[in-house]
């Protein structure tokens, strides 16, 4: 059967709020990598749990934590509203801070994984070619970590598609603006009749997130190739 227009705004967002998520992360989630892979400094061990705390933390704890900061009263909510028009509670923007929060310490740790595991002897060499650091990060350490990046950012998406309890703790759960699948998902169920298109959004999120692993999988699997240099 083909989507109705609602299920299709309700897929529109969901896939709009977890690409915003990833890509608006992305750049801590790889700053972070590389420090926690290579720093040594007091208080490492303090910053890692910080990061991880999403992973333990019920959800719904992460959402009022965010409410708290970025809420239109909250200090930084209210500095954002006030200097740059910025609005994040009960907004689909406030949805994927929730969803990049939660999915942060995943895409951190598969990243980290994949600096430590680069040679670091392949950078000394490079730099003693001539190449300067950015160029060095560029065409050696990158391409070689590409392939923790990519499964970083797949974790970190497939998160953002299933989160429930800090999105609706931050943003609630409104129609068309902070809506995603799980949160029409959980209304459904909540009103009578409604198990039918539940069932219908349960088989579409299934089917979503399996095109996202296939296509994950062969973005892999040629990052892989590409590092080996075949």
């Amino acid at each position: 059967m083909p989507l109705t227009p609602a299920e299709l705004e309700i897929l529109g967002l969901s896939v709009k709020v977890a690409l915003t998520s990833v890509l608006v992360s992305l750049p801590l989630a790889l700053g972070l990598a590389f420090v926690l892979a290579r720093a040594d400094f007091p208080g490492k061990t303090l910053l890692d749990g910080v990061v991880h705390l999403p992973l333990v933390l019920p959800p719904v704890v992460i959402g009022y934590l965010l409410l708290l900061a970025f809420g239109r009263n909250g200090p930084v909510g209210a500095f954002l509203a006030e200097h740059f028009g910025v609005v994040f509670a009960f907004r689909w923007t406030g949805a994927a801070l929730a969803s990049a929060a939660m999915g942060l310490p995943l895409a951190v740790r598969a990243m980290r994984q994949s600096v430590e595991a680069v040679d670091r002897r392949l950078e000394a060499a490079a730099a003693t070619l001539g190449a300067p650091p950015l160029a060095v990060f560029a065409t050696v350490t990158l391409p070689l970590v590409m392939p923790g990046v990519l499964n970083g950012m797949l974790l970190a998406f497939a998160r953002s598609l299933g989160e429930f309890g800090a999105t609706i703790t931050f943003v609630s759960n409104i129609p068309g603006e902070t809506q995603t699948l799980p949160l029409a998902i959980y209304g459904l169920t909540q009103v009578p009749g409604g198990d039918a298109q539940a069932l219908r959004l349960c088989v579409l999120a299934i089917l979503l997130s399996l095109t996202a692993l296939v296509v994950s999988e062969l973005m892999l699997r040629r990052a892989r190739r590409r590092a080996q240099g075949t």
